[in-house]
């Protein structure tokens, strides 16, 4: 069984920055492609990020390009989210997601997620 852990969410101003950590277990986190999605208040869950199972190939949301960048640690077996120039509107609690195989910008279609971390932004 995969197990997700994420960490590093917190407040911060608009125009700061914070990376996001999801820690992986239980499974060959070489074999699975790591995303993050996220969810505010009364919305559907978003997709933000993924990464391909070998690490090559990245995607992102219109929404966050060119201010967010996600990489993995094959040692550590860890997913980052590094988020720069952060804006009111990237208020939400983050989730990691694992998926065997290649990724998906479907919330339903990855198999494990972490619990989330809340980031906050502040105008």
């Amino acid at each position: 069984q995969v197990q997700l852990v994420e960490s590093g969410g917190g407040l911060v101003q608009a125009g700061g920055s914070l990376r996001l950590s999801c820690a992986a277990s239980g499974g060959t986190f070489s074999t699975f492609a790591m995303g993050w999605f996220r969810q505010a208040p009364g919305k559907e869950h978003e997709f933000v990020a993924g990464i391909g199972w070998l690490g090559g190939g990245t995607r992102y949301a219109d929404s966050v390009k060119g201010r967010f960048t996600i990489s993995r640690d094959f040692v550590e077996n860890t997913v980052y989210l590094q988020m720069n120039s952060l804006e009111p509107e990237d208020t939400a609690v983050y989730y990691c997601a694992a998926r065997a195989g290649s990724w998906s910008t479907k919330w339903n279609e990855w198999h494990y997620w972490g619990q989330g971390t809340q980031v906050t932004v502040s105008s």
